[in-house]
């Protein structure tokens, strides 16, 4: 069994070049949640060569809040006030609910903009694939935030792979555990289709997208996938098996009901192996107010969270080697978009990559649903092609 050379960027993407090349990138924020106010408005405003021009956002509290963060932010009640002035704008990031992303990046696109879409960019990889012939229609660049690609492990990990430290990889074991006993409310719960809620299409388009980063096309499925809260509505606690094409195996595990957390990896080769605890330290630190700056130490975590390289021994008893976790670097992902946009770079995240990521989820949640395993068929990754392309076996007891 191989694995492929990792890398955590895309593929070169079509981009739409502001018209001063030498001005800030003028960005429009859609959207002041979660995903906004921790994620996208600090890594955009720590990004040189963006400016956060606007926030789209009706909401009083959180207008006062991007208000205090940000003086200089203007403000829209809703995306359609973008679309009417798209002159005075270069990028529009979308961090609405995913109900919503579908229908934003097209209106974005159709107004002339580029554009980054949060996590899951659709519900389907169809609609991905349309989005994306869409952009390319258009020559703008349409970028999904996967900013897991640049964890602090995920980048210790495609190092240690790439320089042939763990032999040919066998399986790969990846958990995004917590331990919620209580519902915390929100579309996020909600077992509405439409919301696209649950941890499948949550944590789990981050998973599947490292693997898939890691060790390629996959071409078998199968999950399990549960509600396991009272008085939940979406899967709380779920499991992804994937084949890739090169005879890797995933194990992808996310769950929201975890009381004992397990290794973030755990990677298994013919030389080696590698296990590592606890999660990147990047989201907790934008929590908690902090922010990238230039020439300051970000994404650094303590040498006894290191992981550990090595063979026969767990780490839990001091067996293998200690191996130096890279620093994080979720602004990574801003400066290749601004370089992108520009014309100077590649698309760091591409709607294609994004739509081979929700042929696995779409093929994992029918194999939870009907309890089979389901076989991938090959893509021409053409945007244009929407016809299904799995096929479902049935599992073997």
């Amino acid at each position: 069994m191989t694995s492929n050379a990792p890398d955590a960027s895309g593929n070169p993407g079509a981009t739409g070049a502001p018209d001063a090349p030498g001005s800030p990138l003028r960005v429009a924020l859609v959207g002041y949640g979660l995903a906004g106010s921790v994620f996208h408005a600090p890594l955009i405003s720590a990004t040189e060569g963006l400016v956060l021009d606007t926030v789209v956002t009706s909401n009083e509290e959180r207008r006062a809040e991007a208000r205090a963060a940000y003086p200089e932010v203007r403000f829209a009640a809703s995306p359609d006030e973008l679309w009417e002035r798209a002159d005075e704008l270069d990028l529009v990031v979308i961090a609405s609910p995913n109900k919503t992303h579908v229908s934003l990046a097209t209106a974005a696109l159709k107004a002339g903009l580029p554009v980054v879409v949060d996590k899951p960019i659709a519900g389907t990889a169809a609609e991905a694939r349309e989005l994306a012939a869409l952009a390319e229609e258009r020559g703008l660049l349409l970028s999904v935030f996967q900013n897991r690609r640049w964890d602090n492990d995920f980048r210790t990990l495609a190092t240690l792979i790439a320089d042939g430290e763990l032999g040919e990889v066998q399986r790969f074991e990846s958990r995004f555990e917590r331990w919620r006993p209580q519902l915390k409310g929100g579309w996020r719960e909600s077992g509405d289709p439409d919301e696209i809620g649950g941890l499948l299409y949550d944590l789990g388009s981050h998973v599947v997208d490292q693997a898939l980063v890691l060790f390629g096309p996959a071409v078998q499925v199968y999950a399990e996938s549960d509600v396991r809260r009272p008085g939940a509505a979406a899967d709380d606690d779920t499991f992804i098996a994937i084949t890739h094409e090169n005879g890797v195996r995933s194990h992808l595990y996310v769950s929201a009901t975890t009381a004992q957390l397990g290794p973030r990896f755990r990677v298994l080769g013919s030389a080696a192996g590698y296990v590592k605890y606890g999660l990147d330290p990047q989201e907790a630190a934008l929590r908690e107010g902090l922010r990238p700056a230039a020439g300051e130490p970000w994404g650094e975590e303590a040498e006894e969270l290191w992981g550990r390289l090595g063979s026969g021994e767990s780490p839990l008893t001091g067996g293998g080697a200690p191996v130096r976790t890279l620093p994080g670097d979720y602004p990574a992902y801003y400066a290749a978009v601004a370089a992108a946009v520009r014309g100077t770079g590649d698309n760091p995240v591409t709607a294609l990559q994004a739509a081979a990521a929700l042929d696995v989820l779409e093929a994992a949640r029918r194999s939870a649903r009907e309890g089979v395993s389901v076989t991938l068929l090959p893509h021409h990754d053409d945007p244009r092609h929407d016809e299904p392309h799995h096929d479902a076996e049935e599992r073997r007891a």
